[in-house]
């Protein structure tokens, strides 16, 4: 039903370092809701659109205006504010977290400039989003197996009673279809757009997630946490508002 480009050692090679970056990505966001709750992930989050922005200066020479500079500081000064008043600070998860940000802005980065050089390296001349998702998830089981296999989950995998329960299945496989269509439609947007819009518009996301996150998991909250919380989602809004100006 669907047209799919076939693959080649040309062109895995030159998706090998998306993915490599994807699969990082994907790791260190995994071990950063492990220690921090969802609404902090989710300021902190914010220091990619700062990295993602540097970027685009420095690779595809686009400069950004004096409004987009500003509310970036305002987003620095949330996540700073954040971390100091964050009653379940802990220096891990929030290490895991900024190493997530500087994947994160690497791999939509890295993806952009890819996607034009993936182009070349097939018979057709083109590569459409079906096939870019089909090639990004299949190049990263490999990489999963062997973290897998040396982080020693597997172990854990085959001991634990939550695989046996119905609901685990439900959910994993819900799970599986969500992060299919976050795939395919940010290969689809990011075809479309440029690094940095892709990241202003995750911006505006941020305040269901951080509210959802806060009302759903009990997170313990201090009056100047939640205040920086709600200023890093207002810099958020700032930040895409000043983009699209």
């Amino acid at each position: 039903m669907v047209s799919v480009e076939k693959f080649n050692w040309k062109l895995i090679r030159v998706w090998m370092p998306v993915n490599v970056i994807f699969v990082g990505m994907l790791l260190s966001g995994m071990y950063s809701l492990k220690y921090i709750n969802v609404a902090m992930v989710t300021i902190l989050k914010n220091a990619t659109n700062i990295i993602t922005a540097i970027g685009e200066v420095y690779m595809f020479r686009k400069r950004q205006n004096n409004k987009v500079w500003a509310a970036m500081f305002m987003m620095i000064i949330s996540a700073i504010s954040g971390g100091i008043t964050d009653l379940t600070f802990d220096a891990v998860g929030y290490s895991w977290q900024l190493a997530n940000c500087f994947l994160t802005a690497s791999y939509s980065l890295t993806l952009r400039r890819v996607m034009d050089k993936a182009k070349q390296s097939t018979k057709s001349g083109s590569l459409n989003e079906v096939s870019m998702v089909l090639l990004n998830n299949l190049l990263s089981l490999p990489f999963g197996i062997i973290l897998i296999i040396l982080l020693g989950e597997w172990r854990y995998v085959i001991s634990t009673d939550v695989t046996k329960d119905a609901m685990f299945w439900v959910v994993a496989t819900a799970s599986g279809f969500l992060g299919l269509a976050i795939s395919f439609t940010s290969m689809w947007f990011l075809h479309q757009t440029g690094p940095t819009t892709y990241s202003l518009v995750g911006s505006l996301n941020k305040v269901p997630i951080s509210l959802a996150g806060l009302v759903l998991f009990n997170v313990p909250l201090s009056l100047p946490n939640l205040f920086s919380i709600l200023f890093g989602l207002f810099a958020g809004v700032v930040f895409a508002r000043a983009k699209m100006s």
